[in-house]
């Protein structure tokens, strides 16, 4: 799998199939151009869609013209877009087309043009040509990743100064707890907390398959390490923090690669232990050069790729200790990834508009250069 950023979101060209000729002498009807759908699979994401058809136009095919051996002409054949499930598709201007909730569900995009009959003097219509998006419905803003016991639902708790509501959503069976940062300005940022990740996630022990597949319905990810380190039961190994960082980078990368594409965060709780201090210098010197420590790991947990995290924030759940300082971290990446959203937005719908007045002017000069070739070849 190439690597690239991770994709939540996708603007597609759609045009639905131009209609058949009908045919007058004999009164024949020309076939329907073909519509355009998006379907929900479970094999797809939005980056796959984007690596397959890199230049995101999907046409449907135009109706049979009659003719007089068949006087009605056949439908074109639809054209069919796969996409990941728990999509909502919206038009250029935000108008929402439908949701993509299970498997199977279909929503049209673009109609293909009536053919050509008797009501259209037998010509034929050009099927509806739009610009769609598709986005990767959301279950937070941030979400938690961490191992049991590094404090995620007490970080939680005291961000949101609140009980964390649990959430339900009609494309998925989890129900994390999700808190609401406020801030004075009275922006609210949401924070999911997904079940604990456990070590062999990836291969679905515990509720891991449930929360590696989730953990992609967030925008950003806010890593939740013990500054301490920690150990999940009397059969497994101690892990220092530095191990357990790399670990959870392991099993989201085993289980999907583009998951460790997303913008990061580090926070490094229970700073408020003893020797806390000392623990943090060495993680944050570990986290400036991870091949220089890599031989610290097992071969089968070092990750491909390490990640750079935006921000590496110690705090104390427990005493309050460095929260006001995370929130800020917080939402300050959400606005800078924000902004990068909305200036591709625009550089994609420039980019039409040019391609749009290239065509324009290609046709233009198609229709005089007839003329221009008079001229040329008429002089004296």
């Amino acid at each position: 799998m190439q690597y690239g950023n991770f994709v939540d979101n996708l603007r597609l060209y759609v045009r639905g199939g131009s209609g058949g000729m009908g045919l007058p002498r004999l009164g024949g009807q020309g076939g329907d151009g073909g519509n355009v759908w998006v379907v929900a699979t479970k094999s797809m994401t939005l980056k796959s869609i984007k690596d397959k058809y890199p230049h995101k136009r999907f046409v449907g095919e135009p109706g049979v013209n009659s003719s007089v051996r068949v006087l009605k002409g056949d439908k074109g054949k639809d054209k069919e877009i796969f996409a990941p499930v728990g999509i909502t598709v919206t038009s250029d201007e935000g108008k929402v087309l439908g949701h993509l909730n299970a498997e199977g569900d279909r929503v049209m995009v673009a109609k293909g043009g009536p053919g050509g009959s008797f009501y259209s003097a037998f010509q034929p219509s050009k099927g509806q040509a739009k610009h769609i998006r598709l986005d990767l419905k959301l279950i937070a803003d941030m979400g938690l990743v961490g191992f049991p016991n590094a404090g995620k639902s007490s970080l939680l708790t005291a961000m949101s100064n609140a009980t964390p509501q649990i959430a339900s959503y009609a494309f998925t069976t989890l129900k994390p707890e999700v808190g609401k940062l406020m801030y004075p300005d009275y922006k609210q940022i949401s924070i999911a907390d997904l079940p604990g990740l456990i070590e062999g996630a990836h291969i679905n022990k515990g509720m891991g398959h449930k929360f590696l597949k989730h953990v992609e319905r967030t925008k950003q990810l806010l890593f939740v390490v013990d500054v301490c380190g920690f150990q999940l039961a009397n059969k497994t190994p101690f892990r220092p923090a530095f191990e357990a960082v790399q670990l959870l980078t392991k099993e989201l990368e085993l289980y999907k690669e583009e998951l460790v594409l997303k913008p990061a965060l580090l926070v490094v709780n229970k700073m408020d232990l003893p020797s806390a201090e000392d623990k943090l210098q060495e993680l944050k010197e570990q986290l400036q050069n991870p091949d220089e420590f890599s031989d610290l790991l097992p071969d089968d947990m070092i990750p491909k790729n390490y990640i750079t995290f935006r921000h590496v924030v110690p705090v104390s759940a427990t005493n309050g200790f460095g929260i006001d300082h995370l929130k800020s971290c917080i939402r300050e990446s959400l606005d800078e990834e924000a902004a990068i959203a909305i200036k591709a937005i625009h550089q994609d719908r420039l980019q039409t508009l040019r391609n749009q007045l290239q065509g324009t002017f290609k046709m233009f000069l198609h229709l005089e250069s007839p003329e221009l070739g008079l001229e040329s070849t008429g002089g004296p």
